[in-house]
């Protein structure tokens, strides 16, 4: 059982910890992000612990008795310098050939002493109900000093850095768009679908979420507007290419088709304004548990979503529910696809640009990638629209494609790049990055860019 104080260890147990974090910098690496100078009692002992962690921060290695010799001169207290000076003395003259026990024992008592602060520090969140940040608060202290990996070696990993499978992405049923994001939104990635309303953005997602399945893909889908059982049936019909009124007819063609689907589909309806992105996270760690690992979330849709963290104005929350969304498909490594509103003038436009985003920016700020739907009441009627790439992390943006769109069945074809000036289609579709070297300029239209440089 691990001790609650240093001081319980004793003397010579504290001796032989600051003898392993002087001359082990294996141990030093692994537990310096817990180890805190205030876990001991002895002056000495924290002057020595602060000097140890300030000389790892600079410069990532153990510091030597030359430096702790001239950073000793600067103690203006005489006692407290010859203290340091016999302490050091001690512990480099320390038995530790049982420095495995030492180095466990004291790793935990580290992680115990965060867990412990954790726990106070909830005291005030568990007042005001935020139980969203203890929940991350705890995790964290549970998670301290437990990561090995350092990271990315920039100059050893360029091989690394070029391996195929080195991201792992969904693709969509669109490959133009797949084009532009080297293959599909990846894992830990936070796509968003823009567009007003009764404009085919749910039925977007289902797009999205079906071709997946098809694919081999499990996927959540999570609805916080629609029920589930009819969710189910946006998803008969994109499967069965049977219109989604006409199902009843034709449950036989259903009942023969869902069962070859080579992907799970699981949809689960929660209430809007009252879910919050932990109970997303527990449900798929429920899911996860049953055996069905998801490789693709999608939740319709993200302003829904509630958050304990209460601001002055629901922009606040609204940037808080975002951040966490992105938090959690960077968490889990999933991909997480879902939906938003444009302002009122985007509705009207023939291409929703960035600055029609409804809202704030920042929720396209946090995205990886940004596509708006523009569909105005011609095009509903003519089962016309355009997508339009609004922000790309992975590559280029401000392109505009014509799209076909058939709400009955989920059904959406992307065609050729459109220019919104001459209202009309110039270009044939592409299908590889080589062919935009070539395109005017004015082409990109890049007004999100532009507005924000």
């Amino acid at each position: 059982m691990t001790l609650k104080s240093i001081d319980e260890y004793g003397p010579v147990f504290q001796m032989k910890v600051i003898s392993s974090l002087l001359t082990h910098k294996n141990f030093l690496q692994n537990i310096n992000d817990v180890l805190d100078s205030e876990y001991f009692s002895n002056p000495a002992h924290k002057w020595i612990i602060n000097e140890i962690l300030d000389y790892y921060d600079k410069y990532h290695t153990t510091i030597s008795m030359d430096i702790l010799k001239v950073e000793m001169k600067k103690v203006e207290n005489d006692v407290l310098q010859v203290s340091i000076r016999e302490q050091l003395r001690e512990a480099y003259k320390a038995d530790i050939d049982d420095l495995t026990y030492v180095q466990e024992e004291f790793s935990a008592f580290c992680k115990n002493q965060q867990l412990k602060k954790a726990l106070l520090n909830s005291v005030d969140l568990l007042k005001a109900g935020d139980y969203d940040s203890i929940k991350y608060m705890i995790e964290a202290a549970m998670k301290a000093g437990q990561d090995k990996n350092i990271g990315h070696e920039y100059r050893k990993d360029v091989e690394s850095r070029y391996r195929e499978d080195h991201r792992t992405i969904v693709p969509t049923p669109w490959e133009p768009i797949n084009n532009l994001i080297q293959g599909g939104l990846g894992n830990g990635d936070l796509g968003l679908i823009f567009g007003n309303p009764g404009g085919g953005k749910s039925w977007t997602l289902v797009a999205l979420g079906g071709f997946a399945v098809k694919l081999g893909y499990n996927v959540i889908h999570y609805t916080l507007e629609l029920s589930e059982s009819y969710t189910g049936r946006r998803y008969d019909a994109f499967f069965t290419n049977v219109p989604v009124d006409r199902l009843e007819k034709h449950k036989t063609t259903v009942e023969e088709t869902v069962p070859e689907l080579p992907g799970e589909l699981v949809i689960k309806e929660y209430p809007m304004g009252k879910t919050t992105i932990s109970n997303i996270e527990s449900h798929i760690k429920k899911v996860t548990d049953l055996g069905i690992k998801p490789d693709l979330i999608i939740i319709d849709y993200i302003d829904l979503l509630a958050t304990r963290k209460k601001t002055a104005d629901r922009k606040g929350e609204i940037d808080d529910i975002y951040t966490s969304t992105k938090g959690l498909a960077r968490q889990l490594n999933i991909p997480i696809w879902s939906v938003s509103q444009v302002n009122r003038a985007g509705a009207k436009d023939n291409v929703i640009e960035g600055d029609k985003a409804a809202g704030s920016y920042d929720k396209m700020m946090i995205t990886d990638l940004s596509i708006s739907l523009s569909r105005k009441k011609e095009d509903k009627v003519n089962g016309t629209g355009r997508f339009h790439i609004m922000k790309n992390r992975y590559g280029m943006d401000g392109l505009t494609y014509q799209v076909n769109v058939d709400t009955t069945i989920g059904k959406i074809e992307i065609g050729d790049m459109y220019d919104d000036e001459a209202d009309t289609v110039v270009l044939p579709n592409s299908s590889s990055h080589e062919n935009f070297d070539n395109l005017d300029r004015k082409m990109l239209k890049n007004k999100f860019f532009e507005l924000n440089s």
